[in-house]
């Protein structure tokens, strides 16, 4: 399967593998109003993809769109999000709180040197499993280890680990969510 940049033409499809993969993540269902659920998990992606992720991150995607994988960089501009912010508020509806609670707990994990964040990654789920997720993935490592520049993923899937740690990343937080939340991951992997 080739992997290659995906471009504005590819929102959609990526915002739509993005909610299918995500749909029952621990983290999306902690984060989002059960009303509308999947409209406000999609709508999300689509700003997420396309209003962040392209203009100011790298984006890779299979040429079906069946895999994403979203990156953003160490210089990723301050009010990169600003423009979305009332949108992503809206989209969580009654979790916000809940929502703001958790962003401010999982904030204090994130290192505090510049490094290549992998922020969103999904496959398809009749896909999975097929070596798809590390095909998008590969691309922003590449780019992390050619700039000497850490990588970091969070993840609230515990099945998820044991596969970032055989790209090379290393647990570096674990933490238990309040309100029965999940349980968080910060994984990190050092510059090449």
């Amino acid at each position: 399967m080739k992997v290659r940049e995906a471009t504005d033409a590819d929102v959609e499809a990526a915002a739509a593998t993005l909610t299918n993969a995500l749909a029952d993540y621990p983290m999306s269902r902690a984060c989002f109003d059960p009303d509308g659920y999947l409209e406000r998990l999609t709508e999300y992606h689509r700003l997420f993809v396309g209003g962040v992720g392209l203009p100011h991150g790298r984006v890779w995607v299979t040429d079906d769109v069946s895999a994403v994988a979203v990156w953003l960089p160490p210089d990723l501009p301050a009010d990169a999000f600003a423009p979305y912010r009332e949108r992503f508020v809206g989209l969580a509806g009654s979790k916000a709180s809940v929502t703001t609670e958790y962003g401010q707990a999982i904030s204090l994990f994130h290192p505090r040197e510049p490094v290549w964040l992998l922020a969103l990654v999904g496959v398809e789920p009749d896909r999975q499993r097929q070596g798809l997720g590390r095909a998008v993935i590969s691309p922003g490592l590449a780019v992390a280890d050619a700039a000497q520049s850490p990588a970091f993923v969070e993840t609230q899937e515990p099945e998820n680990v044991g596969f970032y740690e055989s790209l090379g990343f290393t647990v570096i937080a674990e933490l238990e969510l309040p309100h029965n939340g999940p349980i968080h991951y910060a994984l990190y992997r050092p510059g090449g």
